[in-house]
């Protein structure tokens, strides 16, 4: 098992808890799609930032785990590119984000690089403390509506479907192909 964070925080809780637990994890600090090196993983399991914010990316700071870019989707758009790549034949992608992100968007690009894609689940959550502070902007920006106040979470589903081994074609044989009956013949 292996974890990857920017955080150097969200690393270290990981080692802790996971060490505590007595679970083996491989805990490493950085830039995922950088640090997995071309491993190719069973499940994939992400909760990217996805708050839409101002066009650069903060460098540093608590706002990385939150802010990606003008329309949400920095990190998103390359996890989406970098998930087929990612995963195992047979392998399930699982990624959490905001509605706001354009699911659709999400769900083509990743059945464009080739996976099964669709929405597991949905909730309705009240804006946290970071989009509440951004109403102003997303009401600009057309994200929202006036006077909304929630949001829908989703749960994207990606799998990478094993290559299928075409199967060797079995003809059916009749009692007139061969002349005899098959079921009483020896």
């Amino acid at each position: 098992m292996t974890a990857v964070d920017c955080s150097r925080r969200a690393a270290l809780a990981t080692r802790f808890n996971t060490a505590v637990r007595g679970i083996r994890v491989r805990v490493e600090r950085g830039d995922a799609f950088a640090r997995t090196n071309g491993r190719r993983f069973d499940l994939v399991i992400a909760n990217p930032p996805y708050v839409p914010g101002e066009p650069a990316l903060p460098a540093r700071g608590a706002a990385r785990a939150w802010d990606a870019g003008v329309d949400g989707r920095a990190v998103l758009d390359r996890l989406c590119a970098a998930a087929p790549a990612l995963l195992a034949p047979g392998g399930t992608l699982l990624v959490v984000h905001s509605a706001l992100c354009r699911v659709s968007t999400t769900l083509r690009q990743l059945r464009d690089g080739g996976l099964t894609a669709s929405v597991v689940a949905r909730a309705e959550e009240p804006f946290g403390p970071v989009m509440r502070a951004r109403e102003h902007l997303l009401r600009e920006r057309g994200l929202i509506a006036e006077g909304q106040r929630h949001e829908e979470l989703v749960v994207v589903r990606a799998d990478r479907v094993p290559a299928r081994v075409p199967r060797p074609r079995v003809s059916a044989t009749t009692s007139t192909e061969h002349g005899r009956d098959p079921v009483t013949s020896e």
